[in-house]
């Protein structure tokens, strides 16, 4: 297995995960419950690991993707302004335009 990056959280590690899957790439969380230990232990983030060497590169890049989407603000047709990557309007589901 190849170490491939470092999560925030547990969330952040499983979309992830599901995105380098929907890819192709068989991928895993690992480190995910040591977290909740107690004591004098270092912070312990969930890690995204990876099986084949050779998909390295292309599972870099959709991590990457993920990391950097492009943020926009829109008004949607309700009045509502709509920021960030969403492409639905949390008020009344309209998609976001074109």
């Amino acid at each position: 297995m190849i170490f491939l990056a470092q999560a925030a959280n547990s969330a952040i590690a499983a979309l992830w995960v599901g995105a380098l899957k929907a890819e192709g790439i068989e991928a895993s969380v690992q480190r995910q419950y040591l977290g909740g230990a107690i004591g004098e232990l270092p912070p312990c983030f969930p890690e995204v690991w990876i099986e084949s060497e050779g998909q390295e590169a292309q599972a870099q890049q959709v991590i990457f993707d993920l990391q950097n989407m492009p943020q926009r603000s829109w008004t949607c047709r309700c009045g509502e302004l709509i920021e960030g990557g969403f492409q639905q309007c949390w008020n009344c589901s309209a998609p976001m335009p074109d």
